[in-house]
């Protein structure tokens, strides 16, 4: 079964929650069961088909790696999609945007139940690299 949700992009500046039922790849979308479609802040992961964008840095680890870190920080894999999502029950997150990244998705910072953030965390799993262009988020320890 599909889940179709409407995704909506929140404005720059609004705090919002997001709860992950759904990873694409690295770096988002993330779908989350308020409605948006989360592309994490600061970070760059390959794209599903293994390459990375002419822009962007390129990290050395599989978009499919990637992914799977991501899944196993919002609550390992629950299933998948046929449209190559994997289906998470993950941790309620508070996010704050950055606006529109592009189509449906809302660029944001997102920080854990902890206080932890979520980009840093990801950083730390060796799959994703920060990207300077866009990084608004905290020093990473």
């Amino acid at each position: 079964m599909l889940l179709v949700l409407a995704a909506v992009v929140v404005s720059a500046g609004q705090t919002f929650t997001c709860t992950p039922t759904h990873v694409y790849d690295g770096d988002g979308p993330v779908w989350c069961a308020e409605g948006p479609h989360l592309r994490i802040g600061g970070i760059a992961a390959r794209e599903m088909d293994g390459t990375c964008r002419s822009n962007q840095p390129c990290p050395a680890a599989t978009a499919i790696e990637a992914r799977d870190a991501l899944v196993q920080l919002l609550g390992g894999p629950r299933g998948t999609l046929e449209t190559g999502h994997v289906i998470v029950a993950g941790p309620r997150l508070v996010c704050e945007s950055v606006g529109s990244a592009g189509g449906n998705r809302t660029a944001a910072w997102c920080r854990f139940p902890s206080g932890a953030d979520l980009s840093c965390a990801m950083i730390r799993t060796g799959t994703v690299l920060r990207w300077d262009r866009f990084w608004k988020g905290p020093a990473c320890k």
